[in-house]
């Protein structure tokens, strides 16, 4: 009787856990994909790089032009500060953060209308809200940068340059408005039809918030209901406690920053009020975020 040869090659069946192990990495493809879209954004800004040079070149201006307007200033007027350059600085560099925060809801928009954020809701992707890690990752970043350049350029203009502690003081400042920025303005890019919409929020936004802080003037300058709304504002909780780092060379988390109508505002004070500020921004999105993105 002939003996019959097979081809079939018997092998052990494969165990459940070996399938558990060659299942994708969900936070390894988040993090692809993040890296990947964040990668998309800083090449377009490697090809179009005016946006970041007027970024950096406009609050130089600032600093110089308004620096020139008020240099003699009676000493003692805005403070301790020996210069009105100074006094400017802090504020200077919040608003660069907090204006660029502001925009970053406009490539989202233009995705949008363009149709490239409708081929990434279609496409595989681990999560889609890697596209808003991405923006998020981006504008803070450009922020930090920008925010490094006015330091270094105010302290090139004689307005001093804190300690190693305080450049990271100011770091986490600004990365924490930057952040919380970004995030209305991203629900804003979901929310609103439009970047014409879009552009007029930005418009009506920008410079009153600026003039209702204190980033041009101390708050004993105003009247009372401006006091009481710059200690609303944002961006006074960021500007005073940059200020303090660049008037003190030794500063702690209980040091005084700002004397608002309705109380001491410490420097750990300040820095939780815009984390709580970043932390409501964020939650307040995901709804719009889920809705659009799900």
């Amino acid at each position: 009787m002939t003996n019959i040869k097979t081809d079939i090659n018997w092998r052990p069946a494969t165990s459940p856990q070996a399938y558990v192990d060659a299942a994708p990495n969900f936070f390894g493809e988040l993090a692809q994909e993040t890296l990947a879209l964040t990668r998309r954004l800083f090449i377009q800004l490697q090809r179009r790089p005016s946006t970041l040079l007027a970024g950096i070149v406009q609050p130089v201006m600032w600093l110089v032009l308004f620096g020139a307007l008020f240099q003699n200033a009676p000493k003692g007027l805005f403070g301790s500060t020996t210069n009105y350059g100074q006094f400017l600085a802090a504020g200077v560099i919040v608003f660069t953060a907090f204006a660029g925060a502001l925009n970053a809801g406009l490539p989202v928009m233009f995705d949008r209308e363009f149709g490239f954020l409708n081929r990434l809701l279609v496409a595989p992707l681990a999560s889609r809200f890697s596209i808003v890690f991405a923006s998020a990752i981006f504008i803070v970043s450009q922020s930090l940068l920008q925010a490094a350049v006015i330091v270094g350029a105010a302290a090139f203009l004689g307005a001093g340059l804190p300690d190693v502690a305080g450049l990271g003081a100011i770091a986490l400042i600004v990365f924490l408005l930057a952040l919380g920025v970004t995030a209305i303005s991203l629900g804003l890019a979901f929310a609103l039809p439009g970047h014409i919409e879009l552009i007029a929020v930005i418009f009506v936004t920008n410079l009153p918030l600026l003039f209702a802080s204190t980033a041009l003037a101390p708050l004993s300058f105003m009247p009372k209901w401006l006091q009481v709304v710059a200690t609303l504002n944002p961006l006074s909780y960021a500007i005073e406690p940059i200020r303090y780092l660049y008037l003190h060379n030794h500063w702690g988390l209980s040091d005084v920053v700002m004397q608002a109508p309705w109380g001491d505002v410490t420097f750990g004070g300040a820095l939780l009020i815009l984390f709580s500020f970043a932390l409501i921004a964020l939650l307040s999105i995901q709804p719009q975020l889920r809705r659009t993105l799900a």
